[in-house]
C-alpha cells in the first residue's frame, strides 16, 4: 500500500478545501472527546486511591465547614491495632458547591507534611514553610491559576497566607490544594477551631484489613462525644463528588456524539470523494485493478483523513490540559483535567477505528463500480 501513497495523497490534496473541513471537523470532535474523557480519567484516579489510607469525619456531615472532630481523637486512633500513623487535618475551601476554581486549605502539622505526603517541591524551601505560622505550600495548579510566586500573599475568604513553596505531585488533583499550619488555620478569624479539627487521615498497615479498622474506629465513638463516619479514602472522596459523578456520567454521552459526529463527517466526505472519481475507479479497474485493491485505496484514504484530524485534535487537548491547570471540584475534593499517555493513545486509537468504520460503505461502493456503466456516465 505504500506504493500508492503518493496517489492517496494527490486525491486528498485535489480537494483540498473539503479536506481541511473534514480535518477540522474530525479534530474538533476528537478534542472534545479527549476532554471528556480526562474528568473520567481524573475522577477514576482520585476515587479508586489506596485502601489502606482511611478518612475519619463526623457522622451525617458533609460538607467540611460542618464537620468538627476533637483533634484529640487522635491519640486515641494511633493505639488501635493496624494503625500506623494519624494525621489530624483542618480542612478550608472557598466553595462547597460544585466550582471550576475550588481552592482548599489544608491544615496540617508542618512535620507530617512531608512524611504523608509525596510532593516534590519546585520552588522556595521546607524551612520557610515550618518556622513562619502564615505560611502555605501552594500547589502548582492553584499558583498557575492565580499567578502566585514565592513571597506573594494571598486571601481566600478570612484565610491568608504567604506563599513559602509551591509544589508538584504525581497526582495533578493534589496541585490545587495548599497546605498551611494546623495552628494558624484553626485560629484563623471567623473560625476560632481550637482543638477540632475536620478530618483524621489514617494510615493502615498493609498487613491488615482496612474496613475492619474502619469499623473498630467508628464502634470506638459511637457512644463517645463526636461520633465518626470512617471510609477508605476513594469511597471517601466519591461521595463527596456524589453529585458531580452523575454530571460526568452524563458527559461521557458527549464523547459517544463526538465519535458519531466524527463517522458521519469522514463517511460523508468519503462517499462524496468516491462519487467525483466513478470514471478513475472504473479506469483503474479496466487497467487491471481488482475491486479489492480498489476497496482498500478509498478505506486508506478514509483512515488517513481520520487519523489526521485525530492527530490535530488529540495534540491541542494534550497542549490544553497540561498547560490550563484545569479542574473542578465539590466538598473540598478537586478532579484534575490533566493529560496522559493512556488518554492520548485512546484518541488516536478511536481515529483509526472511526476512518475504519466510516470508510467501509463508500469503500464498497467505489469496488462495485460497473466498468462499463461508469465510463459511459
Amino acid at each position: 500500500m505504500l506504493k500508492f501513497a503518493p496517489y492517496l495523497l494527490k486525491t486528498l490534496w485535489r480537494h483540498r478545501v473539503r479536506t481541511g473541513l473534514t480535518v477540522s471537523g474530525s479534530a474538533v470532535a476528537l478534542f472534545v472527546f479527549c476532554f471528556v474523557d480526562s474528568v473520567q480519567e481524573g475522577l477514576h484516579r482520585i476515587t479508586t486511591q489506596s485502601d489502606s489510607t482511611l478518612v475519619v469525619f463526623q457522622a451525617n456531615k458533609f460538607c467540611p465547614a460542618t464537620s468538627h472532630l476533637p483533634q484529640d481523637y487522635d491519640q486515641i486512633i494511633k493505639t488501635m491495632d493496624g494503625v500506623r500513623d494519624v494525621v489530624p487535618i483542618q480542612v478550608f475551601t472557598n466553595n462547597c458547591r460544585a466550582s471550576l476554581d475550588v481552592v482548599v486549605f489544608y491544615g496540617v502539622l508542618p512535620e507530617q507534611v512531608q512524611k504523608v505526603r509525596n510532593f516534590d517541591l519546585i520552588t522556595g524551601s521546607w524551612g520557610e514553610f515550618e518556622n513562619n505560622q502564615d505560611a502555605g505550600i501552594v500547589g502548582k495548579s492553584v499558583a498557575d491559576r492565580r499567578q502566585l510566586k514565592i513571597g506573594d500573599r494571598f486571601s481566600v475568604g478570612d484565610v491568608t497566607v504567604t506563599v513559602a513553596g509551591i509544589f508538584a505531585s504525581e497526582s495533578r488533583s493534589e496541585e490545587n490544594y495548599v497546605y498551611t499550619h494546623l495552628d494558624f488555620l484553626q485560629r484563623t478569624r471567623g473560625l476560632d477551631l481550637v482543638g477540632t479539627v475536620t478530618q483524621h487521615e489514617v494510615f493502615v498497615d498493609p498487613t491488615f484489613d482496612a474496613l475492619k479498622v474502619a469499623s473498630q474506629i467508628d464502634d470506638r465513638f459511637r457512644a463517645g462525644p463526636v461520633e465518626t463516619d470512617t471510609r477508605s479514602k476513594g469511597a471517601f472522596q466519591a461521595s463527596s463528588l456524589a453529585d458531580l459523578v452523575e454530571l460526568i456520567e452524563l458527559a461521557h454521552y458527549l464523547g459517544y456524539a463526538c465519535i458519531g459526529l466524527m463517522i458521519v463527517l469522514v463517511s460523508t466526505t468519503t462517499f462524496m470523494a468516491v462519487q467525483d472519481r466513478i470514471k478513475e475507479h472504473a479506469v483503474l479497474q479496466t487497467l487491471g485493478y481488482t475491486g479489492l485493491r480498489v476497496f482498500s485505496l478509498v478505506l486508506t484514504e478514509s483512515t488517513l483523513m481520520s487519523l489526521l484530524g485525530g492527530l490535530v485534535g488529540v495534540s491541542l487537548a494534550m497542549l490544553t490540559l497540561a498547560s490550563a491547570g484545569l479542574s473542578v471540584g465539590a466538598e473540598a475534593v478537586s478532579i484534575a483535567f490533566a493529560p496522559s499517555v493512556s488518554l492520548a493513545v485512546s484518541g488516536i486509537v478511536s481515529s483509526l477505528v472511526i476512518g475504519v468504520a466510516a470508510g467501509i460503505l463508500p469503500a464498497f461502493q467505489a469496488a462495485r463500480t460497473e466498468i462499463v456503466l461508469a465510463l459511459r456516465d
